[in-house]
């Protein structure tokens, strides 16, 4: 009886083995995902941490709001003889100088994962390799839009009006555009330097520079000569002139134009920098 059983089962084996081969082989394998849709996912999963960790949305919030009031009623009355007047000149400019700062978190975030190993995985899988890059900054480019909304909403209450709905529109666009491409220079120092508290310190060392070097607060006419050929061609300056013609209905196709050659050029330069570091990390 046991011999009869040992035969059967040595009879059995090899059938069962042969129709498992076959229904593995026979399955199609599910295909590769997109460079799109994996970007994507990457920008879900940033979205996702600011849903699980709140107090994110406080440099996108509160900083907005506490720089409009400040700036627009500790200079308004010295600078345009009111507060009222000198927010029409001051708001696009302000709107700039915060999304532009707020970039510096994307390096943040990134050295973040890299300290807590994550980044371990995501060059394990199989996807494109910078869809964990572009996903950091899709998911930022929300920040920078609810930064936007915040501020002008406040601007709107202490007396800023725009000549139409489509130039602040366009205004806004034009500055996401640029602070994406921005976002490619601290995701770059996320990955060089070793801490998060570095990344922010060498962000802010090149942030005040352009941000207070530029057309912002007050017109390049009133600076010095050589201070005016460092703000003239500072790329902050050219966004905020930009942002700040649309927003005025007119057409500055010149400070367009130059926006987005610099924008070109911070892509063009620190994205490959950046894919290089993480592909050595």
């Amino acid at each position: 009886m046991s011999t009869v059983t040992t035969v059967e089962a040595q009879d059995l084996a090899p059938v069962r083995t042969e129709s498992l081969a076959d229904l593995l082989i026979s399955k199609e394998r599910p295909r590769r995902p997109s460079a799109l849709s994996t970007s994507l996912t990457f920008g879900w999963r940033a979205v996702l941490k600011i849903k699980h960790v709140p107090e994110q949305l406080f440099d996108v919030t509160a900083f907005p709001i506490m720089m409009v009031l400040m700036y627009t009623y500790l200079f308004g009355g010295a600078l345009a003889g009111s507060p009222r007047e000198y927010i029409q000149y001051l708001l696009p400019g302000i709107l700039v100088m915060s999304v532009v700062m707020i970039t510096m978190y994307t390096g943040v975030s990134v050295n973040t994962d890299i300290e807590k190993g994550v980044f371990d995985r995501f060059r394990s899988l199989p996807i494109w390799r910078p869809s964990a890059m572009v996903g950091y900054l899709l998911g930022d480019v929300l920040r920078y839009a609810m930064a936007s909304a915040v501020m002008l909403s406040v601007g709107l209450i202490l007396g800023f009006r725009p000549d139409n709905a489509v130039g602040v529109l366009l205004g806004v666009l034009l500055l996401l555009v640029f602070s994406f491409a921005f976002s490619w220079v601290w995701t770059m120092l996320g990955l060089l330097l070793r801490t998060e508290k570095s990344v922010m310190g060498v962000s802010m060392m090149v942030l005040f520079p352009l941000t207070f070097l530029s057309d912002i607060f007050v017109k390049p006419e009133t600076m010095p000569g050589w201070l005016q050929a460092f703000v003239n061609n500072n790329p902050v300056t050219h966004v905020a002139s930009a942002v700040r013609g649309l927003m005025a209905g007119d057409r500055p196709g010149a400070e367009i134009a130059w926006s987005l050659g610099w924008a070109a050029l911070l892509v063009a330069v620190f994205g490959p920098v950046t894919m290089r570091l993480y592909n050595r990390k």
